[in-house]
């Protein structure tokens, strides 16, 4: 009998996700599409029948409605696969969310069936998917708990938080232990459900209270101890 891949987990240590790179080089799996700014790449109804791994750009998938208050779900980067959740779609399923491009994007598109039959003699790329796949839902429980909360400072300081530890910058002001993070107040208000203004004055008062900088929007400096604390005290004094 094979031993178990992961029998404690140690191996996911050296597991990396998904990527171009797991597909074969010739293209021969789908074909390269081409979206502009601003152009969708699915909407709601279409039908969840193909995966797209990203070539340059930069995409996000958002709830059904995005025009009323969006949300967005996901932002993806270049190399990233997105439109996975086809794989757990029946044939006749929709995809239920939208995909937009922020900047002019190219992506490569396969169809699921096609894309089923590549991990049936990969194993490589069916276990890479299957990390890629956890990272997802591990992040996704992370923005329900961030969804949870109503307050706007515990909401938006905790997703602040979950984007410097994901995808921040760290550097060092005096002896605190400082990330920067790149993301505008539009895209904080899609990803935290608030509106654009609310984000603003939030982000004002946590300012004045020197828990995170920004001199110009798109660039945030998070103190991850300080308001770490600060939103542990709010928690607290609400329990009181």
């Amino acid at each position: 009998m094979d031993t178990p891949k992961f029998p404690h987990h140690r191996d996911c240590e050296a597991m990396t996700g998904i990527t171009l790179d797991h597909l074969p080089r010739d293209g021969s799996l789908g074909r390269i599409r081409r979206f502009a700014k601003g152009a969708y790449l699915w909407r709601p109804d279409d039908v969840a029948d193909r995966i797209y791994f990203l070539r340059a750009g930069r995409v996000v998938i958002m709830t059904a409605k995005p025009h009323e208050r969006p949300v967005a779900l996901r932002t993806i980067e270049p190399d990233q696969p997105f439109g996975e959740l086809c794989l757990c779609s029946v044939r006749t399923g929709i995809r239920g969310t939208t995909a937009c491009a922020l900047v002019a994007s190219e992506a490569f598109e396969i169809k699921l069936n096609t894309f089923l039959g590549y991990l049936h003699q990969n194993r490589a790329a069916l276990d890479a998917l299957m990390f890629t796949l956890c990272l997802r839902l591990t992040d996704a429980e992370h923005r329900i708990e961030v969804m949870a909360h109503r307050g706007a400072e515990q909401r938006l300081g905790r997703l602040l938080l979950r984007l410097a530890t994901s995808r921040g910058r760290k550097g060092h002001i005096g002896r605190k232990i400082t990330t920067t993070v790149t993301v505008s107040h539009n895209e904080l208000a899609q990803l935290a459900g608030m509106s654009r203004p609310h984000v603003t004055v939030t982000m004002g008062r946590l300012r004045r209270r020197r828990l995170v900088q920004y001199e110009r929007e798109g660039l945030v400096r998070v103190e991850l101890a300080s308001l770490t604390d600060y939103l542990g005290r709010i928690v607290r004094g609400e329990r009181a």
